[in-house]
C-alpha cells in the first residue's frame, strides 16, 4: 500500500524553494518533499473511499512514483530520481493531457502535480505542466491550490516575482520569500481564492521546517 506523508507536512515542505533563480542571502531549505492537497482538504479515512478516477492503473503508478519521491526527500531510498519521474510524467501528459481527478482521482492528480513541482531540472517541461494544469483547473479537474504552488515554483525557478508566496527560503532570521512577491497587498486575497491558508499562518508553520534545517 502506498503510504504518504501527513498532508500538513507535505504542503509545508512543498514550499521550500530549491529553484534555479537568484540565490537568497542565506541558504535555502532542503529539497522539498512532495505535497498533499494545497487546498487543505483532509486526508481520506478508512470510512471515506478514495475515488480512483477512470484509470486506476495510472493512478496507482502515479502514487508509487510519489512514494519514491517522498522517500528520497526524507532520507530513504529513491532509485528512480527526479529526472526519470519527469520523463515518465512527460509521457503521461503526451498521452492524456493533465491527469486530473476525473482520470486518476484526487490523490493521483496531486501526485502528478507534486512530480511536476519537483521537475526543476527541466524548466521547459515544468512550464508545459503549468499550462496544462491551469487548463485542468479551469475545467474543474484539478486543484487551484496545486496551481498556485506550481505557478510560484515556475516563477522562482526563472527569477520572476511569485504570486502566492508559497516558495520560501530559510534564513538566519527565519523563513523569507525565495523571490519577491508580485503584489504583497493582494497576496492574502489571492491565497484565499486558491484555498490556501493565510500567508502569516503559512510563514509561522514554515518556521518550524526551517528550525529543523
Amino acid at each position: 500500500m502506498t503510504r504518504l506523508l501527513p498532508a500538513a507536512l507535505l504542503v509545508l515542505l512543498a514550499g521550500c524553494a530549491t529553484g534555479a533563480g537568484p540565490p537568497p542571502a542565506a541558504s535555502t531549505a532542503s529539497p522539498p518533499a512532495a505535497a498533499a492537497p494545497a487546498t487543505g482538504s483532509a486526508a481520506p479515512t478508512a470510512a471515506t473511499p478514495v475515488p480512483t478516477g477512470s484509470d486506476p492503473a495510472l493512478r496507482a503508478e502515479l502514487l508509487a512514483m510519489l512514494e519514491r519521491d517522498q522517500s528520497g526527500r526524507t532520507g530513504g531510498p529513491d532509485p528512480e530520481g527526479d529526472a526519470a519521474r519527469t520523463e515518465r510524467l512527460a509521457q503521461i501528459l503526451d498521452e492524456h493531457g493533465w491527469p486530473g481527478r476525473d482520470l486518476v482521482g484526487e490523490d493521483g492528480a496531486e501526485a502528478a502535480w507534486a512530480i511536476a513541482q519537483h521537475s526543476d531540472l527541466d524548466p521547459a517541461f515544468q512550464q508545459r505542466a503549468l499550462e496544462l494544469l491551469r487548463a485542468a483547473v479551469a475545467e474543474g479537474r484539478a486543484s487551484p491550490g496545486d496551481l498556485a504552488y506550481l505557478t510560484d515554483r515556475v516563477a522562482a525557478n526563472t527569477g520572476q516575482p511569485q504570486t502566492y508566496g508559497t516558495q520560501v527560503s530559510c534564513t538566519p532570521e527565519g523563513p523569507e520569500p525565495a523571490v519577491p512577491l508580485a503584489d504583497e497587498a493582494a497576496v492574502e486575497q489571492l491565497r484565499a481564492d486558491a484555498g490556501l491558508a493565510p500567508w502569516a499562518d503559512y510563514l509561522e508553520e514554515m518556521a518550524a521546517i526551517c528550525a529543523e534545517e
